[in-house]
């Protein structure tokens, strides 16, 4: 069985993590619209991008997947707010038990990263969007701001960038530490020692 990194990236931190990981790990990296089925894989990591919705197209691709025996799921997401802090972590697993299947999120083992933005890159859409929220926090104390709350004051207008490649390492680990099962072995057939059929 092999192993797969998909990835739903907008601005590109994503999906430089993701490339990033398939480097260190020789397993291959695609985006998760190009996403195959999932039968013939031990490992799914998936990367996502984190925004106001949740984790950039991880509903759609985890929508029909059922984990069989001795398959795995590894998520991680990347956003500005800081994993290290509870509060983001709290709020990072409530939009992603919103998202995905009960039963797949009890079987996910989850990572954070942190990304990067750039304001002069960000569709108008999205310029809009933090224009609103920037607004609604000048109108309330600093004292109340969540931790996502601060990093969206604090980076607003900028060029922010969080991205750090250590923080794969645990992920390395992760993967590196849980081989791939072996085959079991037919009990009429005679083969060397070591040999898997």
């Amino acid at each position: 069985m092999k192993d797969i990194i998909l990835y739903g990236s907008k601005y590109g931190s994503c999906r430089q993590y993701a490339q990033k990981l398939s480097l260190q790990t020789k397993i291959p990296a695609v985006s998760y619209k190009k996403a195959p089925a999932f039968a013939d894989y031990h490992t799914i990591v998936y990367m996502g991008s984190l925004y106001a919705g949740g984790v950039l197209g991880l509903a759609k691709t985890l929508r029909k997947v059922t984990l069989q025996k001795g398959q795995r799921l590894l998520i991680v997401t990347v956003g500005l707010s800081d994993p290290a802090e509870a509060e983001t972590r709290e709020n990072i697993r409530a939009l992603l038990q919103k998202q995905i299947p009960k039963n797949l999120f009890s079987k996910a083992k989850i990572f954070h990263l942190r990304g990067r933005i750039d304001y002069h890159k960000l569709h108008v859409f999205h310029r809009i969007l933090m224009a609103l929220l920037h607004c609604a926090l000048r109108k309330t104390p600093k004292e109340k701001w969540t931790a996502e709350e601060r990093v969206i004051a604090e980076t607003y207008g900028k060029n922010a960038d969080f991205t750090n490649y250590e923080a794969l390492d645990p992920l390395v680990e992760a993967l590196q530490n849980n081989p791939v099962p072996e085959c079991k072995k037919d009990p009429e057939h005679k083969s060397s020692p070591g040999l898997l059929v």
